[in-house]
């Protein structure tokens, strides 16, 4: 039984490599895929003083964006290319320059067409920064027999 599981990581892992090509927007937020698997990724960065806004807090584009990374590794790791239908945000607390933020995407539900996601953002302390919620609709494109 375990042969479907690591056939299922190693597919996440090969879409995560697949994605992370093309994707300059995560490697100028500096994010670090530390682990993905079937519906889940974990990542993290370290906040920078180009990511703060007008009163040193981390600037919540930032928070969201990485969420949305880590919400894309994870919907689109079993293989079909997913987009984001609706997403939402909480904001708890506010990241500061050189807190390193931890972002990890659960899947909460996967349907044919539709996927459902938590993602919680934490700083090194364990501190509850923001909480997201995505959506995905799931196309019939496999990632990776499309060039």
């Amino acid at each position: 039984m375990s042969q479907p599981l690591a056939a299922s990581t190693e597919l996440a892992e090969a879409v995560k490599e697949r994605m992370l090509q093309n994707d300059a927007f995560s490697k100028l937020l500096g994010l670090e895929v530390d682990e993905v698997g079937p519906g889940y990724c974990r990542l993290h960065f370290t906040v920078r003083p180009d990511m703060l806004n007008g009163f040193a807090a981390l600037h919540g584009g930032v928070t969201f964006s990485a969420a949305d990374s880590a919400f894309a590794f994870a919907c689109n790791s079993h293989g079909r290319q997913s987009v984001g239908l609706t997403v939402t945000i909480d904001y708890l607390e506010a990241g500061k320059l050189g807190d390193v933020i931890t972002v990890e995407a659960r899947e909460e539900g996967l349907k044919h067409k539709v996927g459902v996601y938590n993602i919680r953002l934490t700083n090194q302390h364990g501190t509850l920064l923001a909480l997201f919620k995505g959506t995905a609709y799931r196309t019939s494109n496999q990632i990776l027999d499309s060039e």
